[in-house]
């Protein structure tokens, strides 16, 4: 059993959120890595917005210097909307290592290659039959953003390790497990947290399908990012809520079954709900993306299994962030001074303020936290957060079947954060031949064939691979 079940974060509501019991001891320096994404427009405010602060440096870092400048303003207005002109000042740099000295807090939200590589992901593997629908943390797309992605991931820690070297990470880039798994290998000394917004979002979603207010739902889940499992999910008089959940599931008319065709379907033969929306997840398995009859069957519009949904819609869904942005620092649009939900800006200041709370947090190594999962791999489990930092709990074993669909991601993922170390396409074709729904539709042979393709695509964001 676990020592710990769900975030109370997750249990409060808005206006009980205005923060932890206690004052900021101290001024914090907080460097976000990617500051032209949308986290930074809440991570960065949630920071601002934590009670009794007593200020800091807020260090913007980008490669683009177009969108720095835009979100560097757009951080200042906010910081003066809120009246913290006079305890923040605000930094920015295209060069992190101007940044990161006497840093505290790191978060990473960069895209390295931003939409150069989105169509080499997805149509290349399409000509050898391979269906995604997101396609950014496993199978050929997951693949190709780790390569790219988790060797300027690793520089960065060790920038850390060099510059401020007891800072922590804070990292929001997907693919979450190699990301994590990779820089924990490689850079040991750099405390790191691979933060997701699934776990949330999905205990939310099964509340409001059992009818139960979410401040009353008791609920275990465990896993690996994006596959992990409720395990129990009760009601506030202990019992299970899972038999109504089943019932609806087994109605493929319900509009619980039509929501998340997959995750209903995979319940119903393993035991418990996943985590990852069912588009996504149809593509950690091997069951449902392999055949066109399977896929007009378990998928659908949207986020529910369309296929190349990211890949169509990925570049405008980044211009449009960017134009909301632009409106904000326009004042055509107002901004948002509210907290959210982000976990960053909770831990830093459950950290800063040492007032315990738990979120859910991607560790590695697993080291027996989840006791029948590879003990080198990267886990997702509830985290206590305190002013000793990140520390993920035990939770003993899963279900079998369940810790049997988690291990066969694991082993991708795997060979493929060794890839991303040693930059070594070898380990990369041994990685895709290990994923589920690669492995379902491709032969070895066509495999090696796939991985030469998108390497030979995609060469110019990624230097030094032998």
């Amino acid at each position: 059993m676990a020592a710990v079940t769900e975030s109370h974060l997750d249990h409060t509501k808005p206006d009980e959120r205005n923060g932890l019991p206690g004052a900021m001891p101290r001024k914090i320096n907080v460097v976000m890595m990617g500051a032209g994404s949308g986290f930074t427009n809440s991570v960065l405010r949630d920071v601002v917005l934590i009670p009794d602060n007593l200020g800091g440096e807020l260090r913007l870092c980008d490669i683009d210097p177009v969108r720095l400048a835009l979100q560097t303003k757009l951080m200042q207005k906010v910081v003066d909307a809120v009246g913290q002109t006079d305890k923040w000042v605000l930094k920015s740099s295209t060069d992190r290592r101007e940044l990161l000295p006497g840093a505290d807090y790191v978060v990473n939200s960069i895209e390295v290659s931003g939409v150069d590589c989105v169509r080499f992901d997805n149509d290349i593997p399409l000509e050898f039959g391979i269906s995604q629908n997101i396609g950014d943390t496993i199978g050929p797309g997951g693949l190709m953003k780790a390569m790219r992605t988790v060797p300027v991931y690793i520089q960065i820690l060790q920038d850390m390790r060099e510059l401020c070297p007891r800072a922590k990470m804070l990292n929001y880039t997907n693919p979450m497990n190699m990301m994590i798994l990779a820089g924990s290998r490689a850079v040991p000394e750099i405390p790191q947290i691979g933060l997701c917004h699934s776990v949330q979002g999905t205990s939310r979603m099964l509340a409001g399908f059992a009818e139960v207010p979410y401040e009353q739902v008791q609920w275990q889940c465990a896993g690996i990012n994006h596959l992990a499992w409720f395990t129990e999910f009760n009601g506030p008089d202990g019992k299970s809520l899972y038999p109504k959940l089943m019932a609806m599931a087994a109605d493929r008319e319900s509009e619980f079954s039509k929501k998340e065709p997959v995750r209903s379907d995979m319940m119903t033969h393993f035991g418990a709900f996943i985590t990852e929306s069912s588009g996504h997840l149809s593509e950690y398995l091997p069951y449902y993306r392999k055949r066109k009859d399977l896929l007009e069957k378990y998928t659908d519009t949207g986020y529910r299994g369309e296929e190349s949904f990211y890949a169509n819609n990925w570049p405008t869904w980044r211009k449009s962030s960017d134009e909301n942005r632009d409106k904000m620092l326009n004042g055509e649009k107002e901004l948002n001074l509210e907290r959210s939900y982000e976990y960053g800006a909770w831990i830093i200041e459950s950290i800063e303020k040492n007032a315990p709370i738990v979120v859910y947090g991607n560790m590695a190594p697993n080291e027996g936290c989840i006791a029948n999962l590879p003990s080198d791999g990267c886990i997702e489990v509830a985290c206590l957060i305190n002013h000793n930092g990140f520390q993920p709990s035990k939770y003993g074993r899963l279900p079998r079947q369940m810790a049997a669909i988690c291990d066969s991601n694991m082993r991708m993922f795997d060979l493929g954060a060794e890839a991303a170390i040693h930059r070594s396409k070898q380990y990369a074709e041994w990685a895709l031949m290990m994923d589920p729904l690669t492995a379902a539709v491709c032969s070895p042979a066509e495999i090696k064939e796939l991985t030469r393709r998108l390497f030979e695509a995609e060469a110019q964001f990624l230097p030094g691979f032998k």
